[in-house]
């Protein structure tokens, strides 16, 4: 049996061996000292010009620091300092106001044009506000947001002190940096697209490699999730999101984002593997890989899971051509949400996609929105551009038993948008990785498939 299910899986695995594969192999070096100072000077301009902003203030702090801090220099902040970013013309002037302590540090390795550094008991909010004033900006970007979370780390606090420090002119020049921050984080750099492509292979080949270790009646959903942890610890890599929840095995009616359960797989279930990882302390990943467990004496699923299957492939392959420069979320989810009613799909709660890339929900458009006849609204209505990555999903789902209990397919990829289109980051599934099951008495095992 082990031969047997090693040739029926040997033809999905990527031809890059495993073997002393490393995170370090995907990311070398430390790379992103440099990649963010690139980040800021030639793709932020271009950001805060969309959002309509001429000043950005992010104030970072120890203990409690604004998420974007490692994106603007401030993650080793001790002190509370403030990070200006000005727009002048076509470039941005990133000044950060420093406690004087951590100031030489901070210009030694921080992205900045300058770095002001203030002695003990200066106020800080005040030199901040006399800035804003010579800079004169007719809009003052601030890190307060409702709708999108990483553009949300000012505190209350800091609020407070910055808006007593500003004149009453300069207090109504305030604006959320969600727009700012949605537009400059979604874009990636070609060399950020080439360690997310490098990160996407690695994240596939383990997720097959992972379902070579299932023995159906046997192995448990959370086995599998053991086994991708161990081979994460081995290679050195991260989680992508919430580390209790990743990977996401479901051999078994959808569980939305959850953790892996001890059901044990059994012949004739879908085994759905929701997985990314981290690499370079920065980068993730989010695909999903499936498997089909054979009965004894099967060499291939039955015809109406193989149409399961591909009907779910082949929303992914819609939802990839709606996704272009210049359309909206929205549009890519009503592209694959109008072939899943005529594919005969159950709707799903789920948005068709979302960006992916510094976190597995990244900020920009939202592939969503479409299940609805109404107008795109919220993040569903940003623009895709391109450099933008995405993971997404082309779903079909069936009503399986009970009323609340749905089976899905949910066939996702990576891709990133370029100047004409889409393409994924790496070949995407095209077939189900097939898991053999023991033979009966007195039968054969399984033959494996002929070559494609």
């Amino acid at each position: 049996m082990k031969r047997a299910r090693h040739a029926l899986l040997s033809a999905l695995l990527l031809s890059a061996p495993l073997a002393g594969a490393a995170g370090d192999s995907v990311v070398t070096g430390d790379p992103w000292p440099r990649i963010r100072k690139e980040r800021i000077q030639k793709l932020l301009p271009q950001a805060m010009a969309r959002a309509n902003v001429d000043a950005w203030v992010v104030f970072c702090r120890e203990n409690d620091n604004d998420p974007l801090a490692i994106h603007v220099g401030g993650e080793n902040a001790g002190g509370t300092a403030a990070f200006l970013f000005l727009r002048q013309g076509d470039a941005v002037r990133a000044v950060a106001l420093s406690p004087a302590g951590e100031a030489t540090a901070l210009r030694e390795v921080g992205p900045l044009d300058e770095v002001v550094p203030l002695e003990r008991g200066v106020d800080l909010y005040a030199q901040v506000a006399a800035r804003l004033a010579a800079a004169k900006p007719a809009r003052i970007a601030i890190n307060a947001s409702t709708a999108v979370t990483v553009a949300d780390g000012l505190s209350s606090s800091q609020r407070t002190a910055l808006e007593k420090a500003l004149s009453p002119a300069q207090r109504k020049k305030l604006v959320s940096a969600e727009d700012v921050v949605s537009e400059w984080l979604s874009v990636k750099l070609p060399e950020e697209v080439d360690i997310l492509r490098k990160a996407a292979a690695l994240t596939s080949q383990l997720e097959v490699e992972a379902y070579q270790s299932v023995v159906p009646g046997k192995t448990r959903d959370v086995d599998v999730a053991r086994f991708l942890k161990k081979r994460m610890a081995e290679l050195g890599v991260g989680d992508a999101w919430a580390p209790d929840q990743n990977p996401n095995v479901n051999s078994g009616p959808t569980r939305g984002h959850s953790h892996a359960t001890e059901r044990v797989i059994q012949p004739g279930d879908f085994i759905q593997t929701d997985f990314g990882i981290r690499v370079g302390g920065m980068w993730v990943t989010d695909i999903q890989r499936f498997a089909y467990v054979l009965a004894p004496g099967e060499t291939q699923p039955p015809k109406d899971a193989l149409e399961k299957w591909e009907k779910g492939k082949k929303g992914s392959r819609i939802a990839l051509a709606a996704l272009k420069p210049g359309a909206s979320g929205w549009d890519v989810d009503k592209a694959q949400r109008d072939w899943m009613r005529e594919a005969g799909s159950e709707p799903v709660m789920w948005g068709t996609g979302h960006p992916v890339g510094y976190w597995a929900h990244d900020v920009g458009p939202a592939l969503s929105g479409g299940a609805k006849p109404r107008p795109a609204k919220g993040q569903s209505l940003r623009i895709v551009r391109p450099g933008q990555v995405f993971a997404f999903d082309g779903f079909f789902a069936w009503q399986d038993g009970a009323p609340d209990a749905q089976r899905i397919v949910s066939v996702e990829e990576m891709a990133v948008v370029t100047e004409t289109g889409a393409e994924y980051l790496i070949p995407p599934q095209e077939d189900l990785v097939l898991i053999p099951s023991a033979p009966a008495p007195g039968q054969s095992g399984p033959a494996a498939p002929r070559p494609r």
